[in-house]
């Protein structure tokens, strides 16, 4: 599928987010679903929605939320105080990722052209890294994902029995994070014709041949899986509320 070249100079263009937060993130612990639990004093998730608000080529976000839990997250959305210029809808999830993000599409206004779609549990991405994906989907890229080089050295393992059987070369590979950004027409035919369970939007994409383009991304867009990323958020806010005044 080609992409037709786009800039900020068009005006009837809108970007959204779709942002799925159905999960339970069950690595993390016991608790709240991981996208409830909070990062200085604040829930994951509205991090998560103020950094995509924040990007100033960003109009709509789309919060797919537990479908028990729906008004509950919109309740928590309106206590926090989002700013009032981007149009924050909740809307409830399906049993797995990918039936969320389709719901979350399903969802977006017949005037957005770009969509991003945002790891809830990613919640200190910096607005360049954002910015940056919109850019080079506006720049005619039909599909854009931030990542960063491994800073380990990769093996490929035999899954029965646990030996070696490969070292692929560090240049080659890239540790991919969020948000992604893609052609709306695009993301929306790979989630019509891909429904194998597939997690990641990109790969989704990639199944279609279509082709993906890779911006720089950024160390503290990381995705708070586990006891010790949330530890790591923690120091990483407390350093930007003190030198930032986040």
């Amino acid at each position: 599928m080609s992409a037709i070249p786009i800039s900020y100079k068009d005006t009837n263009l809108r970007t959204a987010a779709v942002i799925p937060a159905a999960g339970r993130g069950v690595r993390l612990g016991p608790g709240a679903p991981k996208a409830l639990r909070t990062l200085g004093g604040v829930p994951i998730l509205v991090h998560a929605v103020r950094a995509m608000a924040a990007a100033r080529a960003v109009q709509v976000i789309v919060v797919v939320a537990p479908p028990e839990g729906t008004a509950e997250v919109r309740a928590l959305l309106d206590a926090h105080g989002l700013p009032g210029t981007t149009d924050i809808q909740v809307v409830p999830g399906g049993e797995a990722r990918q039936d969320s993000v389709r719901l979350g599409l399903a969802a977006l206004p017949d005037d957005v052209d770009v969509v991003l779609v945002h790891d809830a549990a990613r919640p200190l991405v910096p607005v360049e890294t954002v910015e940056a994906v919109v850019d080079a989907v506006r720049a005619g890229a039909p599909a854009v994902v931030p990542a960063l080089p491994p800073a380990d050295t990769i093996k490929t393992v035999d899954p029965d029995t646990g030996a070696v059987t490969g070292t692929p070369r560090r240049d080659l590979l890239r540790a991919v994070q969020t948000p992604q950004g893609f052609d709306r027409a695009t993301l929306a035919k790979a989630h019509s014709e891909v429904t194998d369970g597939v997690t990641d939007d990109a790969s989704m994409v990639e199944r279609l041949g279509v082709r993906v383009v890779v911006v720089p991304g950024h160390e503290e867009a990381f995705k708070v899986t586990r006891p010790l990323d949330l530890v790591l958020a923690e120091a990483v806010l407390a350093r930007r509320r003190a030198t930032d005044g986040y």
